[in-house]
C-alpha cells in the first residue's frame, strides 16, 4: 500500500546556493516515502540539489502544461460541436511556403539509427543490460507506453539510467560505445502522484525529464551520446513549442550548449499529422525528426471522431495495416515532410517475437518473413530507421537496411512524387467486424489492465508484445463497436454490451486456467475484467486508458509493489 507519511529533508540539508529562495522552493516540494527496497536509489535521485532543480522546472512550466491540456479539451469540443475535420491551417501557411528553413543537423551518432530497440522499460534491469550489449544503434528507454509508472518502476528505471550513464554497470559497454539512449518520458496526460510542488501533483513528463537531465545531461553530452529524447502523444505544434521552451530553459540552467538536446516527436495523433511541418519548425534547433506508428495513431481516430458513424474503424486484425490508404498516406507525408526539412523519419516497432524453435522451423521462417515484408515497406517508403522489440530481430533488420539502402540514412529521398490530401489522411478503410477480432481486442484489453495491476507495462500474447498502444486500439474498437451497434461478419450478431460481457467471461475462463496463474493472479485477472468492461461501457470515451488506470484506486494501491518481471524468453510464448 502507498504510505501517506511524507518524506522530508533533514534540517541540516541546504541547496547548493544556500539561499532563502532555494530553501523556500524546497519547502514547496512534497514527496512520498521511498518505495520498498529502493531507499538507496531514491537518495541518489532525489537530493536537495535535484529537488531544487525540479521545483524550479515544475514551477516555471506547470501553468503552460495545464493550458495545453485545456486546449486539447477545447479543440475536441469544437470538433464535436461543428462536425469539422482537421485540415492544414492557413494561419501557419508561411511556414509551409518558406522553402528555406531546415532543422539543425543532428550529431554524428544520431545520423545512423537503422534499428532501435523499442518498449524497453528501464526498470527491467536484465533486459536493459541485454539491450546495452546488443548491436542495436539505439534503445527507446521507455517510461511511457511499455512501462507501468508505479513509484517503484519510476525510481528503479531512473536510477538504472543513472547507473548506465555513470558506468556503474560493470558488465555493459561504456555509454560512449553502447547503443544510444533515446529517453522517452511519459506523455502530457500522465501525472506523478508521489511528488507535489506548490500543492499540486507534478506532470509525469516533467518528473521523468527533469531527473533524467539533472543527473545525466552533462555526461551524455560529454560522451557524444545525448541527451536524446522521444516525445509521446503530441497533438499540435503548440505542444512542441512548449517542449522547445523546456529544452532551452534546461540547457541554460544546467550549463549545456544551446541545441544539444535532441528529440524525436512521435506523431501518434491524427490532429498532429496536419501540423507535422509546424512541429518540426517549432523544434528546429532540437529536432531529431518524427516517428510514426500504427496503433496509437489508429486509436486517435476513435478518440477524436469515434462517435461519428463515418469513422467506424473496422477490425484491426483483418482490415487495418500500413498498406491501407489512411496509414500509407500518413507515413508517406511524414517521410516527405521530414526529408524536405532535413529531419530524420523513423517507422514503428515490429512487435512480433521470433519463436524459440530455432531458425530451421517453419514458424520461425514465417514470422521472420512477415516482419521482413512489413519493414521493407517502410524502407521503401523512405524511413531512416525503425524499432524492434525482439533483440534477435536486430541483426536481420540491419541486414535488410544494408541490402536496400546505401549510406547512413535516406535523407536524400525527398519523395517529391507524392501528393497527400486531407481526404487521404481521414478516409477509413473498408471492412467489418469479426468475432475473432472482437475477442482478440477484449483479450488484449483485459491482459493489459492485468499487467498494470501487477506492475508491468507490456506483456506477451500470441507471439507478439502488447503494450499501451495496442491496448488503446483494442479498447477503443470495442467501445466504438458497442456505440454503433456494429454487426459481426460471422453471424450478423450485433455487438452489444451483453455480447461483450459474455465474450469477456469466455476470455476469463480461458486465461485463468493457465498453469502459471495462482489464486491471487486469478483475482487480479477478474479485477481486470471488471475494469475493462467499465471502460468500454462509458458513455463518454475516456481519452487515454493509461490516464484512466493511473487515477484508479485499484492501481494506486499497488504503487510500491515490485513488478512481476520475467524474461522475454520465458514469456514470449506464455499465452
Amino acid at each position: 500500500m502507498v504510505k501517506h507519511k511524507l518524506w522530508s529533508f533533514p534540517k541540516s540539508c541546504t541547496c547548493s546556493s544556500e539561499s532563502s529562495s532555494g530553501m523556500a522552493a524546497l519547502r514547496a516540494v512534497e514527496l512520498e516515502l521511498p518505495p520498498q527496497e529502493l531507499k538507496e536509489e531514491f537518495d541518489i535521485l532525489l537530493n536537495a540539489q535535484s529537488l531544487l532543480f525540479m521545483a524550479e522546472l515544475v514551477s516555471t512550466f506547470e501553468e503552460e502544461v495545464e493550458q495545453i491540456l485545456n486546449q486539447r479539451i477545447a479543440r475536441k469540443v469544437h470538433l464535436n460541436l461543428t462536425g469539422e475535420l482537421p485540415k492544414f491551417s492557413e494561419d501557419t501557411a508561411h511556414i509551409h511556403s518558406d522553402k528555406s528553413w531546415r532543422v539543425h543537423p543532428v550529431p554524428k551518432r544520431l545520423q545512423r539509427r537503422h534499428v532501435d530497440i523499442g518498449d524497453l522499460a528501464p526498470c527491467d534491469t536484465e533486459r536493459f543490460k541485454q539491450g546495452l550489449s546488443s548491436p542495436a544503434q539505439g534503445i527507446q528507454v521507455d517510461f511511457d507506453d511499455g512501462n507501468c509508472p508505479t513509484y517503484y518502476n519510476q525510481i528503479k528505471g531512473l536510477c538504472n539510467v543513472y547507473k548506465v550513464v555513470h558506468n556503474q554497470f560493470a558488465d555493459v559497454p561504456p555509454i560512449s560505445q553502447a547503443p544510444l539512449l533515446m529517453l522517452r518520458p511519459r506523455a502530457w496526460n500522465m501525472v506523478e502522484h508521489n511528488m507535489m510542488v506548490n500543492g499540486k501533483e507534478v506532470p509525469g513528463p516533467l518528473f521523468d525529464f527533469g531527473l533524467l537531465m539533472f543527473h545525466n545531461g552533462q555526461l551524455l553530452f560529454q560522451n557524444d551520446s545525448g541527451p536524446f529524447f522521444y516525445l509521446s502523444k503530441i497533438e499540435c505544434y503548440k505542444e512542441a513549442r512548449l517542449w522547445n521552451k523546456i529544452f532551452l530553459w534546461t540547457e541554460e540552467k544546467l550549463g549545456l550548449p544551446f541545441g544539444c538536446i535532441k528529440a524525436t516527436v512521435l506523431i501518434e495523433n491524427i490532429l498532429a499529422t496536419f501540423e507535422m511541418e509546424e512541429i518540426l519548425y517549432e523544434m528546429r534547433e532540437h529536432s531529431a525528426g518524427l516517428n510514426c506508428g500504427i496503433w496509437d495513431y489508429s486509436a486517435s481516430f476513435v478518440n477524436k471522431f469515434g462517435h461519428r458513424p463515418a469513422f467506424l474503424l473496422p477490425d484491426r486484425s483483418k482490415y487495418v495495416n500500413m498498406e491501407k490508404r489512411f496509414l500509407k498516406s500518413y507515413m508517406d507525408l511524414l517521410v516527405q515532410t521530414c526529408h524536405r526539412r532535413g529531419a530524420l523519419a523513423t517507422g514503428g516497432m515490429a512487435a512480433q517475437l521470433l519463436p524459440p524453435q530455432g531458425k530451421d522451423s517453419a514458424l520461425y521462417r514465417r514470422v521472420l518473413a512477415t516482419v521482413t515484408r512489413l519493414k521493407l515497406l517502410e524502407i521503401r517508403a523512405g524511413v531512416d530507421g525503425f524499432m524492434v522489440y525482439d533483440l534477435d530481430l536486430i541483426e536481420p533488420m540491419q541486414r535488410l537496411f544494408q541490402m536496400h539502402t546505401s549510406g547512413e540514412n535516406q535523407l536524400l529521398e525527398i519523395r517529391d512524387d507524392l501528393s497527400v490530401t486531407p481526404a487521404d489522411l481521414v478516409t477509413m478503410p473498408a471492412g467489418g467486424v469479426t468475432l475473432y477480432g472482437l475477442k482478440y481486442n477484449i483479450s488484449v484489453g483485459i491482459l493489459f489492465i492485468e499487467a498494470w495491476l501487477t506492475g508491468r507495462g507490456h506483456f506477451f500474447y500470441q507471439g507478439q508484445v502488447e503494450d499501451s498502444a495496442t491496448a488503446e486500439i483494442s479498447r477503443s474498437q470495442v467501445w466504438q463497436w458497442i456505440r454503433h451497434r456494429a454487426r459481426l461478419e460471422d453471424d450478423e450478431r450485433v455487438v452489444t454490451r451483453a455480447l461483450v460481457k459474455s465474450l469477456a467471461q469466455e476470455v476469463l475462463g480461458e486465461l485463468k486456467v493457465h498453469p502459471r496463474r495462482d489464486v491471487r493472479g486469478t483475482e487480479t485477472l477478474l479485477t481486470a475484467v471488471h475494469m475493462f468492461l467499465e471502460v468500454v461501457q462509458k458513455s463518454q470515451f475516456p481519452e487515454f486508458l493509461t490516464t484512466y488506470l493511473n487515477l484508479d484506486h485499484t492501481f494506486l494501491s499497488s504503487q510500491n509493489t515490485r513488478p512481476q518481471l520475467e524474461t522475454t524468453d520465458r514469456l514470449k510464448h506464455k499465452l
